[in-house]
């Protein structure tokens, strides 16, 4: 019975003796994970308030930043787990190798995979921050390039998309250079003038201060008839600059359209 306890003493004392061996270690680590994350918040957004002064894309310029921020972030954790001597991990990360890697490669594929969609969003600009997109059944304005996902806003709400999705499914962007295109469709009673209406329609939107015609040509034109209704289909653009108005500028703008049709007798379906 006295060899059980003296054994048990000795793990005990053995115990002891690495926590406090390893104690200075996990502190040197811990300081060394709060400086590493002070530095890389620094260093990103200094980096993110220069590049956005010598870059006119400030979609990438954020992610750029954000991306060095990140790689501090990484050189930090590989240098906790030195100090801590867990050499294994650090070299299965760097390498790639080994079931560790294997494991937490299989268990981040997700977040690997939108990260580098991220990144190849933020070089091919497919959209930039105010445009307009629609992807995956979501409709709203860019907000921002994250690492991980892309934010946009629609009907007040933030929407975050992951970037693996807008790479792999159909990504739709309103904007064209600065302009938004707006559409919408008026039905007609059958047997009207189309001819005279679809040039009362171009007057308006001619007339109309926030329709731009600058490098776009405003069309009406009939889609189709069906029940004895001609569908008007009207399309235009306005400046996407403030995105806020476009939903008010499109409203004036039908309202315009339809007055006008009804001031000329025309009956509106």
């Amino acid at each position: 019975m006295d060899n059980f306890f003296q054994d048990v003493y000795k793990h005990l004392e053995g115990y002891y003796y690495s926590i406090v061996d390893l104690t200075p270690k996990f502190l040197l680590a811990v300081a060394v994970i709060l400086v590493s994350w002070f530095i890389a918040t620094r260093v990103g957004i200094l980096a993110d308030k220069k590049l956005k002064l010598r870059m006119h894309d400030h979609l990438l310029a954020t992610f750029i930043a954000r991306l060095i921020k990140s790689v501090l972030i990484i050189i930090g954790i590989l240098i906790m787990f030195k100090i801590i001597g867990l050499n294994g991990i650090a070299q299965s990360m760097l390498a790639g190798a080994g079931i560790s890697a294997f494991v937490i490669g299989f268990a981040l594929k997700d977040i690997g995979e939108n990260f580098l969609a991220g990144i190849l969003l933020a070089f091919k600009r497919p959209f930039s921050i105010g445009d307009i997109i629609e992807s995956n059944g979501v409709k709203g304005e860019v907000l921002t390039l994250n690492l991980r996902d892309t934010e946009i806003k629609s009907d007040s709400k933030i929407i975050y998309i992951p970037n693996a999705l807008l790479i792999k499914n159909t990504l739709i962007n309103y904007n064209s250079s600065g302009f938004l295109l707006q559409t919408f469709t008026i039905g007609l009673e059958y047997g009207s003038d189309l001819n005279r209406a679809i040039e009362l329609v171009k007057q308006v939107l001619k007339n109309h201060d926030e329709v731009s015609d600058k490098e776009h040509n405003d069309s009406a034109f009939i889609a189709d008839i069906a029940g004895g209704i001609a569908q008007l289909n009207i399309r235009y653009w306005v400046s996407s600059e403030n995105n806020s108005d476009s939903a008010k500028n499109r409203s004036v703008i039908i309202t315009e359209v339809l007055n006008a049709l009804k001031e000329n007798e025309f009956v509106v379906k």
